[in-house]
């Protein structure tokens, strides 16, 4: 088995990018998300989406987002996949997809293994399912809480998409996650911070060589 694709979510520091890189990860996240500690402004992301250009592609995270603003990140930030993060229905996440021309991922809460089930409603509309922990009722947040899934429920799942397991992944449980899942890519963010929104160089690095076995 080919070693997972790995994704560093939040960046927000030209050192906290090419830590990334130079570990080797697939794709780093920007955040575009006013709540979030890793929310960027278009002008900080557009700074990191063309630092990190051919090296690792970039994925912008939205969470229920006014089309315009969408549009105007796009205008402004040279993104390889749009993430929504929200409650996006199919409809909405091909909308998306149609409008801009773009990859479109879709992130779903799981608790139980009954949540699994939403993923195949996405088939038609999104490039990949992110498998995310579902937070807390309440929370403001919508992933990079820090909560696991059990990864039990995911063992010999056959997702109709492409996916990706995120939620309280770090660089000491990854590689056990990997194993019982079988994920064929994992994403990263509170997992390697020293505090919310703060990435840590040796943490990524570490992380970036756990799912690889080394």
């Amino acid at each position: 088995m080919a070693n997972p694709l790995i994704k560093i979510c939040g960046i927000g520091t030209p050192a906290a990018l090419d830590a990334a890189i130079g570990a080797r990860a697939d794709y780093v996240g920007l955040v575009f998300f006013s709540k979030s500690p890793r929310n960027v402004a278009p002008a900080q992301a557009a700074m990191l989406a063309a630092r990190a250009e051919r090296r690792a592609r970039v994925v912008g995270l939205f969470v229920d987002p006014d089309p315009d603003f969408l549009a105007e990140v796009l205008d402004t930030v040279p993104l390889d996949v749009v993430q929504l993060h929200g409650r996006e229905s199919p409809a909405q996440v091909a909308a998306f997809a149609a409008r801009h021309g773009i990859e479109v991922w879709k992130a779903v809460g799981v608790k139980t293994r009954a949540d699994l089930a939403q993923a195949d409603a996405y088939a038609s509309a999104a490039a990949r399912i992110l498998f995310d922990a579902k937070p807390p009722a309440g929370a403001d947040l919508p992933g990079g809480n820090g909560l696991r899934i059990d990864w039990s429920i995911l063992k010999g799942m056959r997702p109709a998409l492409p996916w990706m397991l995120a939620g309280g992944l770090d660089p000491h449980n990854v590689a056990e996650a990997i194993a019982i899942t079988g994920a064929p890519a994992v994403d990263v963010s509170s997992g390697v911070e020293s505090a919310p929104g703060v990435k840590d160089i040796a943490r990524i690095a570490a992380f970036c060589a756990a799912v690889r076995g080394g």
